[in-house]
């Protein structure tokens, strides 16, 4: 799993330092890690000389590891919580580190974001005008039309998921390195 974790370390760090400096993953990061994963994981299996069954159920893992450590991120980015490129960034890191290591990444990048944005909300003066308009947000899906409060697009906060998917990703290897 090793050559794996090396991977989504170098693919996430690629991802934050985009994310970082122009608020875009691009899809040339993101693509062909989640549709070569699968071929990958096959390959290497095979070369490991496992039988072509089991080494077409590691590529079946692998499209396993996109769909679950998507399903989260696709629910975000439905409603509009996260961009596509967090989307696609963790469904291609679930495919190349199969799904028990993606779920796990996910959700260490996702508690270093809950540490994170806050922090990065107080310092530049907006977090309680954020949870103004959380709390209007949240309230506004149980009150009916007539009642719900207006929250202004310029109102709204985003927040670069990129390196923090890449310390979920840090996370993640720091306690499954196993020297080869």
């Amino acid at each position: 799993m090793v050559p794996f974790l090396i991977a989504a370390l170098v693919i996430s760090a690629a991802a934050a330092v985009f994310d970082w400096k122009t608020g875009q993953i691009p899809n040339w990061i993101t693509l062909p890690a989640l549709f070569l994963a699968p071929v990958v994981h096959f390959v290497v299996a095979s070369a490991r000389g496992v039988e072509s069954s089991d080494a077409l159920l590691e590529g079946g893992f692998s499209v396993t590891g996109a769909m679950v450590t998507g399903i989260v991120p696709m629910i975000l980015f439905r409603q509009n919580a996260i961009g596509g490129g967090d989307l696609k960034l963790l469904a291609a890191l679930g495919a190349v580190c199969m799904p028990v290591l993606g779920l796990e990444l996910e959700m260490y990048g996702f508690l270093a974001a809950i540490v994170i944005a806050p922090a990065q909300l107080a310092y530049k003066g907006k977090l309680l005008g954020t949870l103004k308009n959380t709390f209007f947000i949240a309230m506004n899906s149980m009150l009916p039309k007539e009642k719900r409060k207006t929250v202004e697009p310029e109102a709204m906060s985003w927040f670069r998921l990129g390196p923090c998917i890449f310390l979920g990703v840090l996370l993640t290897t720091a306690f499954h390195w196993r020297a080869p």
